[in-house]
């Protein structure tokens, strides 16, 4: 029997790849392996995975607040006790290994496994390595990476190009007017897609509401919005009673097959997991990276695309008054289009959770020093 650990969480961006790997270790081994989750407590991790079907033991630690609070002051604290508590988990479940996808809850029980001497695995998924990962990587037996070039930050002997893993059904055969009518839209008319993620984005939400009359009058133009739950009471106060057929606003998209099937080009934020889901889409992309995320990493995720015409990226600041002018600008530009799709395409990884497992099965059955 594997038995094998599997860490991360705070926001879906960890948890989705998390989730996609241990669904192909049960794809691989079956009921040969057992695997365990391990989050922090009070984070999302902690109801996603077991409505995944898997077990996750939640440890009390926190991340560090930017400015001074009541919070930062009972961190140490929060770290020992989680440093403890990860220790007392490697010695009662015993893994064959442990592998973290990142959030400071991959932190404790990476360490405690690497300190009990069991085989390590990092996956990094962003173009820009954080101080967590970069420490752990040093005694790490691999480092998963979603970008080229990320020897800036890690042994290069070590490293091992496997992408993100993307959430299960994400993308598959979907038929235009399949798509088109799960949100009361017309598949022959351009639609823009602008999504802030599950929890929404002001600045977004912020860019459709100061175009939203004109967006309305534009008989040729049709729009998915996600609101996000944080504002879906504030934008319905803003709307109210200015519906519009071409327009459709949610908080969530529970298919977002769908809503990538859809749409002809695309606003969205820059996280790790969203810049992997866009990349096997190939459909043309507006990045607007979030300035409040550690490390400006979406920034420099979006400017990995950016530079080499994979995407476009207007900065937060900006975006209010440009993104929605710039994407319908773009849908009259057929061939910029098609490039920006096709080159957002070419690099795009559609099996990294296969070779991330790949990776982790045959560490298991090498000798551990």
């Amino acid at each position: 029997m594997l038995k094998i650990i599997l860490s991360g969480g705070g926001t879906g961006g960890h948890i989705y790849p998390a989730v996609s790997v241990a669904e192909e270790l049960k794809k691989r081994a079956g009921d040969n392996v057992e695997i365990l989750f391990v989050g922090a407590e009070g984070k999302m991790e902690m109801e996603k995975i077991p409505a995944s079907g898997y077990s996750i033991i939640g440890l009390p630690v926190a991340g560090l607040q930017r400015r001074l609070t009541v919070k930062n002051l009972s961190l140490p604290f929060k770290v020992i006790k989680s440093l403890n508590k990860a220790i007392s988990v490697i010695k009662s479940f015993k893994p064959d290994i442990v592998v973290g996808f990142g959030g400071y809850a991959s932190a404790p029980i990476l360490w405690a496994a690497q300190r009990g001497k069991i085989p390590t695995v990092i996956q990094e998924q962003n173009s820009y390595a954080g101080i967590t990962n970069k420490i752990l990587a040093k005694r790490a037996d691999r480092v998963c990476v979603a970008y080229k070039d990320m020897d800036r930050f890690f042994d290069k002997n070590k490293i091992v190009l496997t992408g993100n893993p993307v959430r299960a059904n994400f993308i598959g055969e979907v038929r235009p007017e399949t798509a088109a009518a799960h949100f009361g839209l017309i598949p022959e008319k351009q639609t823009i897609l602008v999504t802030g993620g599950s929890l929404g984005t002001r600045t977004l939400n912020n860019a459709v509401l100061s175009y939203y009359d004109q967006l309305k009058e534009n008989n040729n133009i049709q729009l998915i919005w996600q609101t996000g739950k944080f504002y879906e009471n504030e934008i319905g106060e803003a709307i109210k009673g200015r519906k519009a057929d071409n327009i459709w606003h949610g908080a969530f998209i529970d298919r977002m097959d769908y809503a990538y099937e859809a749409s002809d080009v695309i606003i969205a934020r820059a996280g790790a997991s969203t810049v992997s889901e866009l990349s096997l889409i190939g459909k043309p992309v507006i990045f607007v990276p979030s300035p409040n995320v550690a490390e400006d990493h979406q920034t420099k995720n979006a400017m990995a695309l950016s530079s080499v015409g994979a995407a476009e990226l207007i900065r937060d600041s900006d975006a209010t008054e440009q993104v929605i002018p710039y994407a319908l600008e773009l849908l009259k530009d057929k061939e910029k289009m098609a490039r920006m799709g096709s080159k957002i395409t070419s690099l795009g990884i559609n099996d990294s959770a296969k070779r991330i497992v790949d990776i982790i099965l045959s560490l298991i059955s090498q000798p551990h020093v």
